[in-house]
């Protein structure tokens, strides 16, 4: 068994310099929203510093000696990203912003050459809004039709109709984690009866690869989008895992420089595979820097990340039981193996966002509102939630912090 547990989070957290910081009210930090973006170890903002400082310059154009430097940085850092999902080669990694932009592609692209009257997109209703929006726009542009997988009281999928959902699906696009939820995708079952119904299979994995180990060649997705502010790394870079043949068969998403190959007044031809779909010049300090990311996470080690969350993600459902007596209600999937670790909740009758801000004030940073998935919402009749994400800098201590701040809460708004 890893051992897991608060001594060693606690070492990795003086990693993260934010989180040594006390707020304006003198209250110790406890960040519990790395759902909606993580906090970057000193690695990451030292491999930012160096580039500015040492490596500067533009990418895939120079034969001078800082940029050989840089263009061998920015590939390595894809060589790094390929190898942590288990991409067949870097090839296969296509730099993005972030993940809506890496769902996007593959709209424009795939999806707008591929879809027409009579296919079908299946999608669930616990999707984000980036796995959402694009689909619909999507659908409108090219006759498809929009199918959805239903979701329990729990967020649980319910999968007896899939079969008959698949039919004349050409893609299925589907979040690996719910960032409202937790709720885990059972992927290794759903895959291979969607390419059985010959599908291509889009995982919007944001909430998935910075937690867990993902394979993607194990999963045998055909796409795979995640972002880098959530894995350790900084905001704006972000990537698409597609499969070779496919990303070869797709045409350009942006246009402009470097995703050429020759250019006339009338006719160009493209790139090779990846830069084809990497138009301008590309955020080269951020894709080191999610580069340096990685390599900060392998030291770690996902199984690690991945158990020391099961861990605290289950110290704190227990902490939490208590007060359901006092009108607290925790959503999600009952079955633990099946959640991540995020934590949506609701007190009494304590709106999510008042609630919010009483945590604030007791340094406790969670989330509230609808979490960008507001047809779940609408399902599920909550006007809001608030939710506390854990990450591998998280210890015992945020959540002891988390429930005395629940407990001002109730003493605030006077609770039973």
């Amino acid at each position: 068994m890893i051992a897991t547990g608060t001594a060693r989070a606690t070492e990795i957290a003086r990693d993260f310099p934010i989180l040594a910081q006390r707020t304006s009210r003198g209250k110790r930090l406890a960040f519990l929203d790395s759902a909606a973006s993580s906090q970057k170890p000193q690695a990451v903002i030292d491999s930012l510093f160096h580039y500015y400082t040492h490596d500067n310059a533009n990418i895939h154009r120079g034969v001078y000696e800082l940029a050989e430097r840089a263009t061998n940085a920015f590939e390595l850092a894809r060589a790094k990203v390929a190898g942590f999902v288990n991409a067949a080669e870097p090839a296969e990694i296509v730099w993005t912003r972030n993940t809506t932009e890496a769902i996007n592609l593959v709209s424009f692209t795939w999806g707008l050459a591929n879809l027409g009257p009579g296919d079908a997109i299946l999608t669930s209703q616990l999707e984000h809004h980036s796995n959402l929006v694009p689909w619909q726009l999507l659908a409108a542009k090219t006759g498809a039709e929009l199918r959805f997988i239903e979701v329990d009281g729990d967020g649980m999928h319910l999968l007896d109709d899939l079969d008959a959902k698949l039919r004349g699906v050409k893609l299925l696009a589907l979040s690996h984690v719910s960032n409202t939820l937790g709720t885990i995708a059972p992927l290794e079952h759903i895959i291979p009866r969607a390419h059985a119904a010959g599908a291509l299979v889009l995982v919007d994995a944001a909430q998935s690869v910075p937690h867990f180990k993902v394979d993607v060649r194990a999963l045998d997705v055909d796409f795979l989008a995640a972002s880098g502010h959530k894995m350790c790394g900084p905001t704006g870079i972000g990537f698409l895992y597609g499969k070779r043949a496919l990303l070869e068969g797709m045409p350009p998403f942006l246009t402009g420089g470097d995703m050429i190959k020759e250019v006339g007044y009338r006719e160009t031809s493209f790139n090779e595979l990846p830069w084809k779909f990497e138009a301008g010049t590309s955020n080269i300090a951020d894709a080191v820097g999610l580069g340096a990311a990685v390599d900060y996470l392998e030291r770690v080690g996902m199984d690690w990340v991945a158990a020391h969350e099961r861990e605290l993600t289950g110290y704190a459902l227990d902490r939490l039981a208590p007060l359901e007596a006092r009108g607290l209600t925790i959503y999600g999937p009952p079955d633990r193996t099946r959640r991540s670790g995020v934590i949506s909740f609701n007190f009494a009758d304590i709106h999510a966002h008042d609630l919010a801000s009483i945590l604030d004030t007791e340094g406790v940073c969670v989330r509230a509102g609808h979490h960008c998935t507001m047809p779940l919402m609408e399902k599920m009749g909550w006007p809001a939630t608030a939710r506390a994400s854990f990450y591998l800098y998280n210890t015992e201590e945020d959540v002891d912090q988390l429930i005395s701040a629940l407990e001002k809460a109730a003493e605030v708004f006077k609770l039973p």
